[in-house]
């Protein structure tokens, strides 16, 4: 599944500047995850490093986006050229 920010949010960056893809960006009223980029750290780390730093708990699986290891792999072998 994907990864999405909820409400919880307080604008802190600590996502941002965690996310290998930089699918993080400043939306109004909180922080966006972009679908297309994110692998959920996958080809990166062990887990998505966006959850692990947010002090809130506001980045949570996004029910209406399904998505397995393989799909994020592919993705991030995509986005590496590989």
């Amino acid at each position: 599944m994907a990864l999405k920010i909820n409400e919880e949010c307080i604008c802190c960056d600590a996502c941002v500047s965690s996310c290998p893809t930089e699918a993080i960006s400043c939306d109004d009223p909180i922080y966006l995850i972009e679908f297309s980029k994110c692998t959920e750290c996958v080809g990166y780390f062990k887990s998505p490093q966006c959850v692990e730093v947010c002090p809130v708990d506001a980045i949570k699986k996004d029910e209406e986006i399904k998505e397995d290891k393989s799909e994020l792999t592919k993705k991030f072998k995509l986005q590496r050229g590989y």
